[in-house]
């Protein structure tokens, strides 16, 4: 017998222990206090059999930016089922209680990155952004030479609790996809560095670009210190980086890819057209790979469609399939007028598209478009012209990112 149910305040190592053996480690005794400190206990869920948690999940709550604002979300992490307990249905049973929560608790969306992306289409989440890494030959990679009027310094873990978040929230601002931080997501997600964070690099070192005295841009990183033949070729592993202006996002790779005593220069995390496609004078040496990034769950369609802003001036019906929430299927009119909506149900009136929930929440932070959707065969366009207009209406000013790793 399974039992689905929020573990008890004495069962978190338990919980954690039972993700992590899902992914065939095991919890480092420097994680679990930071577990408790960015994690609600009361909405991490764990399926149990005789006891004993054998599978788990987690959701955060935060803001997350969505075109022209912000909408409340749940982020959900620490997915895990137990490798003598999968193809049982455990993973549904704690997907369907996970989302019946996120809608109670008033959270129109859901969203995560997935380690196994096939898993979460059969739950509605639809890939939504696309992330991109670095692995950059340092010494072969030049950027145009400029100007700097900023100064960039070092700052020590309780400075750059003041610091960095008036950075990133103001590329949170600007940027679908980003999320809001609180301190405790802060100090527990984003900065830690015990020994069991540094995976054989050095301590995390927090970079800060000043502009006339105001905070323009961050970076951390770790530097792995190694040599080849009698020299020095360590390895630059950026963490994260966030600059709220084109010039301070130059200054800080001048910076980072100039950097004594290193080789390579490695970042797991950056947006697909972030400037240094353009800044680099070999591309190529970047070494980008483009990968899936945030999927994204409309777990109330009426809201989330409210809750974002639209290009044009247009009604368009949209025909929502969603088997796993079926309080969103059906017939949903949407009236844009001057960037806000309407949405009702037009179950009376004919449909202009057709298409999953996962295909809507793939449009919906505008990193993809209708017409994407329809190269791809993935919406049905039921009226001539609807899937141009469609794609008008949802574009974004900005592409979608997400710098987290959660």
């Amino acid at each position: 017998m399974i039992e689905v149910r929020p573990p008890a305040a004495d069962e978190l190592e338990a919980w954690a222990a039972a993700t992590a053996s899902a992914f065939g480690s095991e919890v480092d005794a420097d994680e679990l206090p930071h577990f408790r400190g960015y994690l609600d206990a009361a909405r991490n869920l764990a399926a149990y059999a005789d006891a004993t948690p054998v599978a788990t999940v987690a959701a955060v709550a935060f803001a997350l930016s969505v075109p022209g604002g912000e909408l409340p979300a749940a982020g959900v992490t620490e997915v895990g089922v137990s490798p003598a307990y999968r193809r049982r249905g455990i993973l549904t049973a704690l997907m369907r209680r996970q989302l019946d929560d996120v809608r109670a608790w008033g959270e129109p969306l859901a969203v995560l990155q997935a380690t196994e992306a096939a898993i979460y289409g059969r739950y509605g989440y639809g890939l939504a952004t696309t992330n991109a890494s670095i692995d950059a030959d340092a010494r072969h990679i030049r950027l145009p030479a400029a100007a700097e009027d900023g100064r960039i310094r070092l700052v020590d873990h309780e400075e750059a609790l003041a610091l960095l978040p008036q950075i990133y929230d103001r590329e949170r601002a600007a940027t679908p996809g980003f999320h809001s931080r609180t301190r405790e997501w802060w100090e527990h997600k984003t900065l830690p560095d015990e020994e069991g964070y540094r995976h054989g690099a050095g301590p995390l070192q927090r970079a800060v670009l000043e502009r006339d005295g105001r905070p323009e841009a961050y970076a951390l990183y770790r530097v792995e210190n190694a040599s080849s033949e009698g020299f020095p070729d360590g390895a630059l592993h950026v963490q994260e980086e966030v600059a709220c202006t084109p010039h301070a996002c130059r200054q800080l790779w001048r910076y980072l890819l100039g950097m004594d005593l290193v080789g390579r220069v490695r970042a797991a995390h950056i947006a697909p057209d972030h400037p240094l496609l353009l800044l680099a004078m070999e591309p190529a040496r970047l070494r980008l790979r483009v990968k899936d990034g945030l999927f994204v769950r409309l777990v109330d369609v009426p809201a989330a469609l409210t809750g974002r802003r639209y290009q044009a001036d247009d009604t368009l019906i949209l025909e929502v399939e969603d088997a796993f929430c079926p309080w969103n299927a059906g017939r949903w009119r949407l009236a844009a007028h001057d960037g806000q909506a309407q949405v009702e149900p037009a179950e009376d009136t004919a449909a202009d598209v057709r298409l999953t929930v996962a295909d809507l929440a793939t449009v919906y932070l505008g990193g993809f478009t209708f017409l994407d959707l329809l190269r791809a065969g993935r919406v049905d366009e039921l009226t001539d012209g609807a899937v141009a207009r469609a794609t008008t209406l949802f574009r974004g000013d900005r592409a979608p990112f997400s710098c987290e790793d959660y």
